[in-house]
């Protein structure tokens, strides 16, 4: 508190930079002063006082404290941590349905004359997998579990091996099961097969039950992606996010709609209660298979599969405080595009005006010194004794010219002949 801002800022970097552990420090930093602007700026994490705190140490924070109470840090870490597993719920989901429907899709038109999911069950499948996921797994409330975990690397990635093993072992059950119920599926129901189908045929019981059973383990495998860390009970905390599972039943109650009303309109034709059974048997099958692929070790994963690793980008930023510069590395504050081309417009724009003050200033020279010529020369027309210009003598028994050049000053004096000594004598007999 008594040190100097040189003083902070020193001893923040050397934490940083410290070479004694393995493992590089995290530094967090809070101040409220003017001078704490360079170590909150420099320090991985920067907390500022929103009350006490100034505007430079609030714009060089990373994080304000609004109520200056330092226990609102517990809260903020929890909320981070469940906001960071939130998006990575979402990945784990999305990628799972991403990848199986594009290998369906595309090796089912080439398999057989026509796609076994068409294109408005795509969208009604892209629907449940965005909006409606996005929502119901995003609406997670953070509790105190989150805090009994270790924070997260600054290095890790974003989806870890954890992740790609239950993206991987859910992709790989699911395509088996699509590719079952198209090639063997039939004989196994006991229904016509729907692979000798042309293209705008009416829509078939076969294909129906391929994609109600591909929806069935979408559903059921969004309750698999509620826990990315390898946890087995997945109904743990389901039924304290009304949201989730609101969703959920919502989801299900439309895709039995479209399955039994659909027809035409979703290329689908109504199930009995047999085929939905085995639906939901498939669907179901997820829930099992989560709790097999969750024995696997994550340590045979390969890292390669890891995706989103890498070291931060670091950008170096002055910050000058007093008559001291300081270098503040990692700042968030990267030029954009939109802004260049800003802060070129004003660029341009302000040199138009200094060269438009500069010719107003000049103008405004040229004019005062003019007339203060014209004021020195009327003062010594008058006091210097000596011969003058002929051009400056008006005599009266001449007009008087006026040119543009010709300035009318009061008090002027006209000049006779007779009172001209340069005049020749015998002017008036010429």
């Amino acid at each position: 508190a008594r040190s100097s801002p040189t003083d902070k800022y020193t001893l923040v970097k050397g934490i940083i930079d410290s070479k004694i552990s393995d493992s590089r420090e995290v530094v967090a930093v809070t101040g409220d002063g003017t001078n704490d602007g360079p170590a909150l700026k420099k320090a991985d994490v920067g907390f500022a006082m929103g009350i006490a705190g100034t505007d430079v140490a609030k714009e060089a924070s990373d994080i304000i404290l609004t109520d200056d109470n330092f226990s609102s840090i517990v809260k903020a870490v929890m909320w981070g941590r469940n906001v960071y597993d939130s998006i990575a719920k979402f990945l784990q989901f999305q990628l799972t349905v991403n990848i199986v429907a594009v290998i369906v899709a595309f090796i089912g038109a080439c398999a057989v004359q026509d796609s076994p999911l068409k294109a408005v069950q795509m969208l009604w499948v892209n629907l449940i997998m965005d909006t409606l996921a996005s929502l119901a797994l995003a609406t997670e409330m953070p509790t105190p579990d989150l805090l009994l975990r270790k924070p997260y690397g600054r290095t890790k990635p974003l989806i870890s091996r954890t992740m790609m093993k239950n993206i991987l072992g859910q992709a790989i059950y699911q395509l088996g099961v699509v590719f079952a119920l198209l090639f063997v599926g039939d004989k196994m129901l006991d229904i016509p097969t729907g692979r000798n189908t042309k293209p705008g045929a009416e829509p078939s019981q076969h294909f129906t039950v391929i994609f109600n059973t591909f929806v069935m383990m979408t559903l059921f495998n969004e309750i698999n992606a509620r826990k990315i860390h390898g946890q087995r009970n997945v109904f743990e905390g389901l039924f304290t996010n009304p949201i989730f599972y609101c969703i959920w039943i919502g989801t299900a109650l439309s895709q039995v709609v479209i399955i039994q009303f659909g027809r035409e309109a979703f290329s689908t034709k109504s199930l009995t209660m047999e085929q939905w059974g085995w639906c939901l048997f498939f669907g179901v099958g997820t829930l099992l298979w989560g709790q097999v692929v969750t024995t696997v070790p994550t340590r045979r994963i390969p890292k390669i599969l890891s995706w989103g690793r890498g070291h931060p980008e670091q950008y170096t930023e002055a910050i000058a405080l007093g008559e001291d510069k300081y270098d503040a590395e990692g700042s968030d504050k990267k030029p954009r595009a939109g802004q260049i081309l800003w802060i070129r417009g004003l660029t341009r724009l302000q040199t138009q005006l200094r060269v438009i003050r500069a010719f107003k200033s000049t103008l405004e020279d040229l004019e005062e010194r003019r007339s203060v010529h014209s004021l020195h020369s009327m003062r010594s027309s008058r006091s210097h004794p000596g011969p003058r210009p002929l051009s400056d003598i008006t005599y009266i028994d001449e007009d008087p010219v006026k040119t543009p050049n010709t300035l009318a000053v009061p008090g002027a004096k006209m000049v006779t002949p007779a009172d001209d000594p340069h005049r020749p004598l015998n002017n008036s007999s010429s």
